[in-house]
Order: C-alpha cells, then structure tokens, then sequence
C-alpha cells in the first residue's frame, strides 16, 4: 500500500517560516473533530524551523530545517498510549485522538524527537496531523508543501520499496538515526545542519599589494590520508564539508605556482574559517 512520506531539502530551506505560518492558519482556532482540536494560538510550532550557523566571518554558513512529527512507523507514542489514543494509519499518518488522549502526557513525552507538544490547556498531546483532513477530502498535499517558495517541502505517497529506492537515489537521510523510530519524513542535503566544515580565503602580497589568490591547490589530510582536495575561486576561498562534528585533528596544505607550500593544524570541533591565509 502506498503511504504519505515528507521530503525536505535542507539547501533550499531559507527560513522564512511560511509552513509554520500555513499550519497555524489551518489549526489555530478550527478544530477538527477526529483529527485535532484547535491548536494554541501561542507556545506551537507544530512545524518548527530550527537554526544552526556554522563558521566564522566572513566564510559562515547559515542552515535551516523544519521539524515536525515523523510519523514514525515504529513509534514511541503508539507505545506510550492507553485507550487507542494513538493511531497509526494504513496511509502512514499518524492520528492523536483529541477526546481519548485527554490526560495522557506521557504520550508527549514518549517522542524523543520532541514533536509532540502538550496543549496545558486543553490538557491533550498535539501534533501536526501531516494535514490528514485535508489529504482525506481529495487535497494532493498539505499546506506546507503548498505555500513553500523553494520547493524544500514537498510530499509523496508510495510504496515503501519505492521510497526505500528514492531515498538511496537522492541521498535521503533521518534526523535521528540513532533512536531507530523509522521516521516517514526524510531529509535531503542533512549536511547543512549535521556536519562541519573548515574553510578559509588565501591571499599573497604582489609588488605592495595584497590580492585574492586564485587556483591555488588545497588538500585536506585526516591522520595521514587525504581525505578532501580543492581549488581556490576567485576570491581565493575554498572549503571542506561533510566533515564529522568533533572530528579530531587535520591538516591543511596549500600550494600556489610561484609561492612557498603553506600547511597548518585543524582540530575540528565546530565549523572552522580562517581568514587571510596569507602566501609568501
């Protein structure tokens, strides 16, 4: 059977909150009997969008990434409830009933995805519902995939071989492996958030004046191996991704025609830039 999957492509995210706005405008104040109670008009994010700024001027790279229930297929939720009050669909979704779950905190704090909000009002667990309502009354994709401008989110419903295939075909990854929920939303580009990178801009002094040094050759060694090459642009810049947080120890060497082999140390812990690498 196919099932509802959300794909989010963390380079084209730039922040600007309109699927929080989408789903604040669907559920606060419009409840949804079957599906969700009125969401609180403060305090929800039901689709929250994180930050994560990697670097240091000038070379700093800014991230952004929605966060929302993964409508896990082995989820701690469905666990946590008594009564039904959880429900896994045959489409994928996840439904937390607003009458059942009543009282049931213990549902929220089962997710260790932190995707569940507790409504202290109404005293329910909340999420958002992947729009379910929507997609039930003939809607194609819920109103986040909508009103997004980058096309970072967008939906799918297939079958999981055919997701399985997809996620191989373009790199698709969870946000939290490690806690092995099998999550139906998957994120492509993680790397913005996740990792780290070391960067930085190379220069030398011509005749009094210092100048971007283009074309110079890079290489990035990890105990003794060379684990990255580039080549300088036109600003004399290059960087390194997709190096683990907490790495360890590298080794930067640059080599320019006409200039002396310049090489220096990197402990890796966050994101690193280093400004004006000068040649001699």
């Amino acid at each position: 059977m196919k099932k509802w999957n959300a794909i989010i492509d963390v380079e084209k995210c730039n922040g600007c909150h309109l699927c929080t706005l989408a789903v604040k405008d669907e559920y606060v104040g419009n409840d949804w009997p079957g599906y969700s109670a009125e969401m609180p008009k403060h305090g929800h994010d039901w689709i929250d969008i994180k930050q994560k700024v990697r670097g240091q001027a000038p070379l700093v790279d800014a991230a952004y990434i929605p966060v929302t229930c993964q409508h896990c297929d082995d989820a701690p939720c469905l666990k946590a409830a008594k009564n039904g009050a959880v429900t896994k669909r045959d489409d994928g979704i996840i439904i937390i009933d607003p009458e059942k779950s009543k009282g049931q905190k213990q549902i929220a704090e089962s997710c260790p995805h932190n995707s569940i909000f507790w409504n202290e009002e109404k005293e329910i667990p909340q999420i958002w519902t992947f729009d379910a309502h929507l997609l039930d009354d003939g809607w194609t994709g819920p109103r986040a995939q909508q009103v997004c401008a980058t096309g970072c989110f967008k939906t799918v419903k297939l079958e999981d071989s055919e997701m399985k295939k997809l996620a191989v075909e373009e790199g698709l990854e969870h946000l939290n492996p490690e806690h092995d929920t099998k999550p139906r939303v998957w994120y492509k580009n993680l790397y913005r958030y996740r990792d780290c990178f070391i960067a930085g801009s190379v220069a030398a002094e011509s005749d009094g004046i210092v100048d971007c040094v283009e074309g110079a050759k890079v290489s990035l060694k990890h105990n003794g191996d060379q684990v990255g090459a580039a080549e300088t642009d036109i600003y004399g810049d290059f960087k390194f991704d997709q190096l683990p947080e907490n790495g360890g120890d590298y080794v930067v060497e640059i080599t320019a025609e006409g200039r002396e082999p310049h090489s220096f140390k990197v402990t890796l812990g966050e994101s690193q830039s280093f400004n004006d690498i000068m040649l001699t």
